[in-house]
């Protein structure tokens, strides 16, 4: 991609392929667009006044692509996979880059300050107002299944980044995660995870469906929240259980709106009254 998309296109000029420059282009790194996620996120982005310039990936396009040497921030959402493609671009062409997290109302907040701070006094007044706008549906959101998800106890293993930015999501709902790893995790990830995990959460890296399983039944979860490997190993265990590779077919869950279908969500899963027909082994036992 560096060698036969984004060095030609520097070579050319905005006047030359007709594009208009703003102070307000971004684009928006490793965004899979799993469940409309992607969506999601630009619509955000656009409400407090910026404008998506460059998606990559998920439904991303060449042209997109093509057009990402020339936006005055990067936003990346998957670190784990297009870190060093940020890395590149700010060496290469001084384009500054954040990560950001819209999992849940106080993360999706934090993470439009953190992007307006590299803007002007108008981008982060118009990100005051959204999230104002947006804070009682939010507090609805949390009023209506708070109640139903409060205390209960979750454990993840995925890849990418969604073992701690959905930590947040979570914690919206009065939930704790009392686990959390990923499959492909570097150095860096860990140092990220700490940063919103609860002390005393486990963290393991790249377990084994064994070792997953023994943990689980060591620290006996209300809910699993992993890939499509687990899910029917632990489904038949009596266990309740999200696919958080692809939601589950659901979604999506950045965002906002996102946020409330997965409050949705999480609560099907928990509350479902098929549960009753089959207790985890060591309910069994209890």
């Amino acid at each position: 991609m560096r060698d036969w998309v984004y060095e030609p296109s520097a070579e050319i000029t905005n006047e030359e392929i007709g594009f208009e420059t703003t102070p307000y282009d971004v684009s928006l790194i490793a965004d899979y667009n799993i469940g409309g996620d992607g969506w999601s996120s630009r619509l955000l982005l656009d409400e407090i006044g910026l404008r998506v310039v460059s998606q990559a990936t998920g439904d991303g396009t060449y042209n997109e692509v093509f057009m990402a040497p020339r936006v005055n921030l990067n936003l990346i959402h998957c670190y784990r996979s297009m870190n060093y493609i940020c890395r590149y671009m700010e060496e290469e062409y001084g384009i500054p880059w954040t990560e950001f997290n819209f999992f849940g109302p106080t993360q999706i907040a934090k993470s439009l300050r953190k992007i307006a701070s590299y803007f002007d006094d108008t981008i982060k007044e118009n990100t005051e107002k959204v999230i104002a706008r947006y804070q009682e549906q939010a507090d609805a959101i949390v009023a209506k299944y708070r109640p139903r998800l409060e205390g209960k106890k979750v454990m993840m293993m995925v890849g990418g980044l969604r073992p701690r930015h959905v930590i947040p999501a979570f914690d919206d709902l009065g939930m704790e995660v009392i686990g959390t790893g990923y499959e492909f995790g570097h150095g860096d990830d860990y140092k990220r995870t700490a940063e919103y995990a609860q002390e005393g959460t486990l963290i393991y890296d790249d377990v084994s469906g064994y070792e997953f399983e023994e943990f689980a039944k060591k620290l006996k979860p209300d809910l699993i929240a992993s890939g499509i490997k687990e899910k029917y190993v632990f489904q038949k265990m009596g266990m309740p259980f999200r696919q958080m590779h692809s939601w589950d077919y659901s979604g999506p869950y950045h965002g906002y709106d996102g946020f409330a279908i997965f409050a949705r969500d999480m609560d099907l899963a928990l509350n479902s009254p098929t549960w009753n027909l089959i207790k985890a082994p060591w309910k069994k036992a209890s």
